[in-house]
Parts: C-alpha cells; sequence; structure tokens
C-alpha cells in the first residue's frame, strides 16, 4: 500500500520528524485502522525519494511509542492497543482541529431541504407498506444476467469511453418504440434524453426553467422530491388542490407561469387519474399563460382498470409537454435510468445541461436495458408483475373491509399504493404510524410517504399511505391483522 503523507522539503522540521508525525496523526485521525498494513521502509522511502534510514528511524520511534509494531517476517503494523494517553491526545486535538478548520455556514450557498427515501426504522420492521417499491424477487435477474454477460463480450471500447450524454442511440430508440404503442407519443428518439431516475429529470427541468421568483404550478398533495428541487432552485410555487378527478383546472393562476408539475395518469399521493376534459383543459392553459407542463409518468406501466392511458404528451396539440418517465417502479430503482421527451426546441439546451451534470449514464447499464426492451423481455416483464400487483392490491382492499369494516380508499384503478381515509374513530395517521411500527409494520403519513401537501394538516392527520407492491399476499393480511389487534389492546 502506498500512505499519503505532507513531507516538505523547505520544513524547518526534520525528514524524519516529519515522517512521524504524518503516520502519527493518521493513525489518531481513525485514517489508518488497528492492524493496518504499513509499507514496508523500502517502498516508502523509494515513494518519498527520501533515505531509507530516515524511515527507519521514524519507524523506530512509533513502535517505542507504541503507534506500530513490527511482526517478525510479516511486516509492519498498526498498533491494535494505542495507549490511553494517545487517545486523549487525539480527542483534545481532533476537538480543536474541528473548531479551527470549520466552515463558516455562511459559505454554503446550498439551501435546501431531504426528501422521505425509505422508512430509517425498516430494519426493525417485520411488514413494510413502503410506497413505490418493486417486488425484489420480481427482479428478471436471469435474462439480466445473460444480457450482461453478453454486451460485456462484445463491449469493445464502450466500457472505457465517454458516450453521448443524453443516452446511448439503442437505448433512445427502445424508449421512443416502446412509448408510441403504450403511451400514446408520437416521437423522435432524438427528442428522448437518458437521466439519472425520475429525479434527474426534475432537476434538469428545473434548469431550464426556474429561476429565483419563477412562479411553478403545482399539485397539492404533490410528491415531495419535485416541491424541494423547485424550492431550491427559487421557485415561487403556487399549489393547486386535486379532486376525485385530479387537478382542479379552474383553480389555476392566469398569470405568467414558467412550470406546471403534475402527475395525470396516476396523482401522487392521490391516486386520482386527470379526467380528458381537464387535460384539454390543461393545455389550454399552458398555451395561454406560456407555461411548460412536466409530465411525471412514474408508474403508469400498472393500469389495473381499464385499458393504458394515452398520456398528457401524446395530447399536446401545442408542443408545451415535457414527459417524464422511470424504470424504477416497472424494473428496480437501484438501475437509476429514466428518460426525459422534450419538445424539438428544448433538445440542444437539455442536452447541454445534462452534461453539465453528469457526462452521462452507465454504458453498460443502458445497452442491457436496451435489450432488454428490444427483445420483448420488458413487455413480458411488465405482464406478469401487473397480475402480480392487481392481487396484492385486491388481497390488500380486502383485508382493510375485513379488519376495519367499510373503509374509504382512494388511488385504486392504478399504480402500487392506495390512500386509506381514517374513520373518525380511528386514532390521527401520525399516531397509527407509530402503534404499527411499535408492532413491526410499516405504514405512512403524507409526509413520512415523500408527499408534500403545504401544510393541510386536514390531509396529514388523517389519511394513510399503503404500498402493496412488495409484498405478498399472505404478509399483507398478516400485517393489516397486526394493526387492527394493535388497536383493540
Amino acid at each position: 500500500m502506498q500512505l499519503s503523507l505532507n513531507i516538505e522539503l523547505s520544513n524547518n522540521q526534520s525528514l524524519q520528524k516529519q515522517i512521524f508525525e504524518s503516520i502519527r496523526q493518521q493513525i489518531l485521525s481513525g485514517q489508518l485502522k488497528a492492524n493496518a498494513s504499513l509499507p514496508s521502509t523500502r517502498l516508502l522511502s523509494e515513494q518519498l525519494n527520501v533515505s531509507r534510514n530516515t524511515i527507519v528511524l521514524a519507524y523506530d520511534r512509533l513502535i517505542a511509542e507504541d503507534y506500530i509494531c513490527s511482526r517478525k517476517t510479516i511486516g509492519t503494523f498498526v498498533n491494535p492497543k494505542l495507549p490511553e494517553s494517545s487517545l486523549t491526545i487525539f480527542k483534545t486535538d481532533n476537538n480543536n482541529l474541528v473548531k479551527k478548520n470549520a466552515i463558516n455556514s455562511d459559505q454554503i450557498v446550498f439551501k435546501g431541504r431531504v426528501q422521505a427515501l425509505n422508512n430509517p426504522n425498516r430494519s426493525k420492521l417485520d411488514i413494510d407498506f413502503w410506497v413505490g417499491r418493486p417486488d425484489p424477487e420480481s427482479f428478471p435477474i436471469n435474462i439480466w444476467r445473460q444480457l450482461t454477460i453478453n454486451k460485456l463480450r462484445s463491449s469493445g471500447a464502450n466500457m472505457t469511453e465517454y458516450h453521448n450524454p443524453a443516452g446511448i442511440l439503442e437505448l433512445r430508440k427502445a424508449i421512443a418504440d416502446h412509448l408510441r404503442p403504450a403511451r400514446g407519443i408520437d416521437v423522435s428518439h432524438e427528442q428522448v434524453i437518458i437521466v439519472n431516475g425520475s429525479q434527474g429529470a426534475i432537476n434538469i427541468a428545473s434548469r431550464l426553467l426556474i429561476d429565483k421568483g419563477t412562479q411553478v404550478v403545482t399539485e397539492c398533495p404533490c410528491y415531495q422530491g419535485a416541491v424541494y428541487v423547485f424550492e431550491n432552485h427559487g421557485a415561487c410555487i403556487h399549489p393547486v388542490n386535486v379532486d376525485q378527478n385530479g387537478l382542479k383546472i379552474s383553480d389555476l393562476p392566469h398569470t405568467p407561469t414558467s412550470l406546471a408539475y403534475v402527475t395525470p395518469s396516476h396523482q401522487y399521493p392521490m391516486g386520482a387519474t386527470l379526467s380528458l376534459s381537464r387535460r384539454i383543459r390543461l393545455l389550454d392553459w399552458a398555451r395561454e399563460v406560456g407555461a411548460y407542463i412536466l409530465e411525471d409518468d412514474y408508474d403508469s406501466d400498472f393500469r389495473h382498470n381499464g385499458s393504458p392511458l394515452t398520456a398528457l404528451a401524446g395530447q399536446d396539440p401545442h408542443g408545451c409537454v415535457i414527459y417524464m418517465g422511470t424504470f424504477s417502479k416497472s424494473i428496480g430503482a437501484g438501475l437509476r435510468i429514466g428518460y426525459m421527451v422534450v419538445p424539438p426546441e428544448l433538445i440542444e439546451t437539455t442536452k447541454a445541461i445534462k452534461t453539465l451534470m453528469d457526462n452521462g449514464n452507465a454504458w453498460l447499464d443502458q445497452a442491457v436495458l436496451a435489450d432488454f426492451i428490444n427483445t420483448g423481455a420488458y413487455t413480458k416483464h411488465l405482464r406478469r408483475i401487473r397480475r402480480v400487483y392487481i392481487s396484492r392490491r385486491d388481497a390488500l382492499i380486502e383485508a382493510l373491509h375485513k379488519h376495519f369494516g367499510d373503509v374509504s380508499l382512494s388511488g385504486l384503478e392504478g399504480g402500487m399504493h392506495i390512500i386509506w381515509h381514517l374513520a373518525e374513530h380511528l386514532p390521527i395517521a401520525s399516531k397509527l404510524k407509530k402503534i404499527a411500527e411499535d408492532v413491526g409494520i410499516g405504514i405512512y403519513t403524507l409526509e413520512s410517504g415523500a408527499a408534500y401537501d403545504f401544510g393541510n394538516r386536514a390531509n396529514n392527520r388523517r389519511m394513510i399511505m399503503l404500498g402493496y407492491s412488495s409484498i405478498s399476499e399472505d404478509k399483507i393480511h398478516e400485517g393489516i391483522k397486526r394493526i387492527a389487534n394493535a388497536l383493540k389492546v
């Protein structure tokens, strides 16, 4: 191994003392762990270009003061039993170091909040109704492994070269071909930009269209991760309420608006589908006020009742919709691949932003996904997990009715979660969440389920989010039963 040592020939201290102090500080700070192997005196002298005798003398002093120890024929190692006096010195020095080198908080320009990505208490849960998580057992591991091996065999220079930051051509074409029949969007592959999940698309759209004071319309309640990004870019956010038919178009502002963020296919978190008449009115409104619409189609692959809906982008006669999709819900969030479909006039600017952000996604993941789509495996995968998720949704509805009677539910038509509207005789949502956690069950308020309701206490007090896609039918029944039994105690 090599050591990163701060050695200066012009320093008044001798080289031996500098080497001693540098290694000592790395040991005390934890950079060099107990039993860590140190380079031989010959290798370290070559690395630092100093006399080997200088290294030997520095090591001898470290050994004498019990910082390191030598094991014959094996090597030199950090002493696993540092002297107590050294630990005391470290604590004092470290505290002083933190105070001396602490960055003034005024220098940090980022102002933002962290969204809820998962339950921090997940390890303590027996059954977790977390929202938007695919079933781990549904991941197509066998075909994914084979496609990966095939791509590696023929990768050539692809693993060592930079690629188009907008995404490799094969994947962009595959997505465009998939969207035409699946979502009714007539799109060229040139309009498709590969991103790091839907959050990447939200960040790019914000850099495209939001400046300090820019008016942005969102649904209320809506996805937490979007609101926090818009806030961070300085947007003036105008929330518009939703009802059983989606966004209330009559409440839209008639003032200049740069962006409207919507989830029309399966409103997040309430689950409503935006009606056709409202979709047409929303598109007309966008043209009138000069707004782009950011359509988040996060889980539209899972339509449980009726035929798949045409995306808002597929109904857009004005070219004002920026469409975004993700494979996080249909395949897995670990893949970190999503995509945007942008109007032609935004293609080059969007590519420029993507280049500045990350220079593009990993080639191998994109190439494997392109083959997964092009071979028809993705369509088969979707058909299979749709059947599984419908069965689990039905099991959840059945369990809630069995243990809680005539419950009020919304968001049943599609997606991966439902909303449980709590009856007045039940505890408020935050209290019920705690009761459930105490018996090993994870359920979620709007806030803890990555939704944002702009201070609407009524929503947060009486609504519970229940994801069902990653839990077996037996566990769904067991989880709801435990909650019911806990309320009877």
